[in-house]
């Protein structure tokens, strides 16, 4: 059992924040390595970047660098961008078409399955066999276009983490939506204080006066499921930008995000680069054949920008704040930020599972003799 009172489940009404030491060091970094992103599904491509074979997307989980590929076979692998031999890489960026996979340090070349075919200048090396080296591989799945991986067998179903999202969704075809641009932002802050702050609408009022004047804050709702959460609203932005109709915003444990406006798709994943530091990467989404989609657009990102510019300048003064020693954890409000508790609980609950595996008795054979 684990032993930090901080990790106990605590129901909504009574509930505190994550304690603050948790967003801070070194051992908060690795603890979410371990607890989390080696045992969750992560967002990493849209099919659309790998349709034909050889098509490949370079990505990393846990530490661990991917690479997405369709092999000859048509099948959508996630392979260890790792040589076997001395650890170089496969590939460096995203590609097209590409015959085989090519170790950039030393030539060792493999199939598009991962399957070692050539080793160069190997044929002194006593009992090496090719033919039983490969690339380890990471489970891969697609949802709507949308293509995850995941490194551990331990981790539920896709489809059990997005239950009930087709539903919700509606008429919103996003799978027939095409990639219009990525935008990415460098933020000094935890990669939990970036995705705490887009988990509740109780700030919107205070520091964002144009989304504010387009959503209903007295009809902001936020939904929680096992695995993902959903704030929504009716939304009113004119025929400028979005238009009337509703704002979808989901969150889909550990780390992304599904940003749904009528006519527009925006995906959001929170890379962690360290203890203090985070990368927001945003991609963009509309319907074929849009009308007057490139002023449009353009609007749809300018105002995102803005809006991302609001939370990047808090989060950061928020992740100076958990550093300080001034704050550990402060009450939650129930109605306003049960998307956050849902966070939270879900991170208490992957820490006391890390902890918990850590903390057990080895079996040590000296002992039973």
């Amino acid at each position: 059992m684990h032993s930090d009172p901080d990790l106990t489940p605590q129901p909504l009404a009574s509930a505190t924040a994550l304690a603050a030491r948790y967003y801070v060091g070194a051992g908060s970094e690795a603890l979410d390595r371990r607890a989390v992103f080696a045992r969750s599904w992560q967002m990493l491509a849209h099919a659309s970047q790998l349709e034909r074979a050889g098509d490949h997307v370079i990505g990393e989980i846990a530490g661990v660098p991917l690479l997405l590929v369709r092999d000859n076979g048509g099948e959508l692998r996630a392979l260890h961008n790792v040589c076997r031999h001395r650890a170089g890489p496969l590939a460096l960026c995203d590609g097209r078409g590409a015959r085989r996979l090519r170790c950039r340090y030393h030539g060792w070349t493999y199939a598009l399955d991962g399957q070692l075919l050539s080793a160069p200048e190997m044929q002194t090396a006593e009992d090496f066999d090719p033919g039983s080296i490969r690339l380890p591989g990471a489970r891969v799945a697609v949802w709507r276009n949308l293509v995850f991986a995941a490194l551990s067998d331990d981790v539920p179903p896709l489809h059990e983490l997005l239950h009930g999202i087709d539903a919700r969704l509606g008429a919103h075809a996003i799978e027939n939506y095409v990639f219009h641009a990525r935008e990415s932002y460098d933020i000094e802050c935890n990669w939990k204080t970036y995705i705490d702050n887009y988990l509740e609408g109780y700030h919107v009022p205070h520091i964002h006066p144009e989304l504010n004047r387009m959503l209903d804050y007295r009809n902001y709702v936020i939904e929680t499921s096992r695995w993902h959460s959903l704030q929504h609203s009716p939304l009113e932005s004119g025929d400028a930008l979005y238009g009337s109709g509703e704002a979808l915003y989901w969150f889909i444990w550990p780390n992304t995000m599904l940003n749904v406006m009528p006519g527009r798709l925006q995906t959001n994943r929170v890379l962690p680069l360290g203890s203090d530091r985070c990368r927001v990467v945003f991609a963009y989404y509309y319907p074929p054949g849009a009308v007057s989609p490139d002023e449009q657009h353009a609007r749809d990102r300018e105002f995102s920008d803005l809006v991302q510019r609001e939370d990047v300048e808090m989060c950061e003064y928020v992740q100076r704040r958990l550093a300080s020693g001034s704050y550990d954890a402060g009450r939650l409000n129930p109605l306003r930020e049960n998307g956050v508790h849902h966070f939270h609980e879900l991170l208490r609950e992957a820490y006391r599972i890390e902890k918990s595996s850590r903390e057990r008795p080895r079996f040590d054979p000296r002992d039973h003799g």
